[in-house]
């Protein structure tokens, strides 16, 4: 008998990536471990694959038995869901009559009108899209609400109810909102994304290239440099990548400058001396922000190069490829993938064939030309 777990299987160097549908899951295995969990699910039996084991690994029978008896429990045992949505309880919760904050945002030639009962409210979105405000219009083709009630940040989406989070899931809130800025700006349902990744997306007019690393690595302060050198910003922070095409999306916010990079970016940008600076407690870190030199936000394009890259005082440059494993290791975890199973087959593929490289560098020239070389293909 089939067990009922469904997974999928991407051999990838000498590991195998398995995801399991039942928790939207990616897990790296050996691939002795992957063989017997297809093996498993095929309805094999226990004693059936551990003679097979064990002659394999010349190890005991019942050291085999043992082995796939805790490989079963773990994988194909029936998860309890504990999980509460809270934000259910909270569906009958009066919206506000009054706004304390009404903005209008211009994306393209789509409006968007967005409400803010107060200025905390407003503090969660707003900085990030203030390049885009305009004066108030009576045609608009969306309307969000933002409000604060019995501790949870609500958000309505032309009149629907979409979620409420407590304070300490702030970042889902925002999340959620961009997914759904996302959805109205590309006409795109959820569903039609493969997944959303916590990177910057520069562009050379052809195709994208992917920056990741920890923060305070330098992702948003090298897209600041590429884009004063005759790069395109597609994206900081929240990067779209579609489901149909596996092309990354523009997404309109700024670029998020920490007051550590202002002394390299203030002989480029100038205006970031006067711009608003703002205290973001919570993540303990003081931020200003540039506007996007982007005048596309409908742009997409194919992304082939994942960059993992770190300014880092005085090195010498390094930029090498690096082994696929250890670069899906440190993308997934920051990265929302969609849960579709279609999609997951897609993302698994997609990432297949893209090229993994590490940049550590401290002179800015140096990265500027090196990043020219990968897009050209040259490295």
């Amino acid at each position: 008998m089939k067990k009922k777990s469904n997974f999928l299987y991407k051999a990838l160097e000498n590991k195998t990536i398995v995801w399991f549908d039942n928790r939207n899951e990616y897990l790296i295995l050996e691939h002795t471990t992957a063989d017997i969990l297809k093996t498993i699910s095929k309805g094999t039996t226990v004693n059936e694959i551990a003679k097979t084991l064990s002659k394999r690994l010349s190890v005991p029978l019942e050291k085999s038995i043992e082995f796939i008896l805790e490989l079963e429990k773990k994988f194909f045992a029936q998860e309890k869901s504990e999980k509460v949505e809270i934000a259910n309880n909270f569906m009958d919760t009066k919206r506000p009559k009054d706004f304390e904050f009404i903005k209008y945002y211009k994306i393209n030639n789509i409006v968007f009108k967005i409400s803010f009962l107060s200025d905390i409210e407003l503090s969660f979105v707003h900085p990030k899209f203030a390049h885009l405000v305009i004066d108030e219009v009576p045609d608009f083709r969306n309307e969000f609400e933002v409000f604060i009630n019995h501790n949870y940040i609500f958000l309505y989406v032309n009149n629907i109810f979409i979620g409420s989070w407590d304070n300490s899931n702030i970042h889902y809130f925002q999340g959620k909102f961009s997914m759904e800025l996302i959805q109205k700006i590309h006409q795109k349902e959820e569903n039609d994304w493969l997944g959303v990744f916590h990177a910057s997306a520069i562009s050379n007019g052809k195709k994208s290239m992917l920056f990741l690393g920890d923060s305070g690595n330098g992702k948003s302060t090298s897209l600041a440099l590429l884009q004063a050198n005759g790069f395109t910003c597609l994206a900081d922070d929240f990067v779209p990548v579609d489901a149909q095409k596996q092309e990354v999306y523009s997404f309109p916010a700024a670029i998020s400058i920490k007051k550590s990079s202002l002394e390299t970016l203030l002989p480029v940008y100038p205006e970031l001396e006067t711009s608003a600076e703002y205290n973001f407690k919570r993540l303990n870190k003081i931020v200003r922000y540039l506007k996007p030199n982007n005048n596309d936000f409908f742009a997409h394009l194919p992304c082939h190069d994942l960059v993992f890259i770190k300014f880092e005082k005085d090195a010498k440059l390094i930029c090498k490829k690096i082994s696929k494993i250890d670069a899906f290791q440190q993308l997934v975890p920051d990265s929302w993938l969609s849960p579709k199973k279609e999609n997951a087959q897609i993302f698994l593929d997609w990432f297949e064939g893209l090229n993994c490289y590490q940049l550590i560098y401290s002179n800015n020239e140096e990265m500027i030309k090196t990043v020219t070389k990968i897009f050209n293909n040259e490295l």
